[in-house]
């Protein structure tokens, strides 16, 4: 869809939300008004919905997200943490397009003139990349994070895809990194971290005020275990040394610790400090399995917002919970 009827789809489902909610309108009457189908009507409020153009809560005494986002507000200091509401019968599709839906309106509300985003590519962001909806903003950059190659293929478009949507959403300039995700030898990745290409891009990435990442974890299919780019002697290690996740291709342990990981000084990510500076660093979670990373991540204070989906932050909170010796919730 070409970005200019994304932008009306956009406006019209904004009205259609606005008749239906606000003015209590049946779907009858409002495809009256607007001289369209109930079927079409229906597909706008859904719309609506799927790109975080409308937000329903259901207060309720037992549980809501406001208790679950209270909980782990209670644990960690983060600015913001925000619970998308995803039935826990959901699929692990429906489950990231919410997710990702509502990730796409909160970072677009962030983009303002002069912004700089950083991105670290993976199933995750590539969701949020197709949820965004379009908006014009002066003098935005968007920069990769980390390398996208492969062993066997040097340039990989995957990374530089997402890059190259955000910025074509809000009229910026792209910069790709156009190396390995993972180096060969450690030596390599030095030198070529001297050259002053490499240093303007990783200069661009360090004043990054809005990083977005998710987090990688074998256990969900992270596009950094199954696309090629560890072997299978680097996956055993990973799981012999007790890495739980990695953010950029930088992986770290339980506790949140990173800088003594080998395989780290192969990688193309930048230094885990980098996303402790941050003014906005935002991890979006759509998966239980992702819990283990998200809890490390917490600990080593690589994130400071958080959007996450209902099943698993209720999950996270148990695990809190258990952790200081409370009871769960019912």
């Amino acid at each position: 869809m070409a970005n200019g009827d994304r932008q009306e789809t956009a406006y019209m489902a904004v009205r259609v939300a606005r008749l239906y909610y606000f003015q209590n309108m049946t779907t009858a009457a409002i495809a009256e008004e607007i001289g369209t189908s109930r079927a079409t009507v229906s597909r706008l409020l859904s719309f609506a919905l799927d790109r975080g153009l409308v937000e329903i809560r259901v207060h309720d005494p037992q549980e809501v997200s406001g208790n679950l986002e209270s909980a782990i507000a209670e644990r960690y200091q983060l600015r913001s943490i925000q619970v998308v509401p995803v039935s826990a019968a959901a699929s692990e599709k429906e489950t990231l397009q919410r997710v990702a839906g509502h990730a796409a309106a909160y970072v677009s509300s962030l983009v303002a003139p002069s912004t700089v985003i950083g991105l670290a590519w993976g199933t995750t962001v590539a969701e949020i990349a197709d949820k965004l909806l379009p908006k014009q903003v002066h003098d935005v950059d968007v920069v990769q994070l980390n390398g996208s190659g492969t062993g066997l293929n040097f340039v990989n478009t995957f990374g530089e895809s997402i890059v190259s949507r955000f910025a074509q959403n809000y009229g910026a300039r792209a910069h790709h990194f156009p190396v390995p995700a993972f180096f060969d030898y450690a030596d390599t990745r030095t030198a070529l971290w001297r050259e002053k290409s490499i240093k303007s891009i990783r200069a661009l990435q360090d004043s990054a005020s809005i990083l977005l990442f998710s987090i990688g974890a074998e256990a969900t299919g992270s596009h950094v275990h199954t696309g090629g780019y560890l072997s299978d002697e680097e996956r055993a290690m990973i799981r012999a040394e007790g890495l739980v996740g990695d953010i950029a291709t930088m992986f770290f342990r339980e506790d949140g610790s990173w800088r003594d990981i080998a395989l780290n000084a192969r990688s193309s990510g930048p230094d885990m400090d980098c996303f402790q500076r941050a003014a906005h660093s935002i991890c979006v979670v759509s998966g239980k399995g992702k819990i283990p990373g998200l809890r490390a991540a917490l600990q080593g204070g690589f994130i400071n917002e958080l959007v996450i989906d209902e099943p698993s932050a209720r999950l996270l909170v148990e695990q809190i919970r258990a952790a200081d010796g409370r009871e769960p919730n019912p």
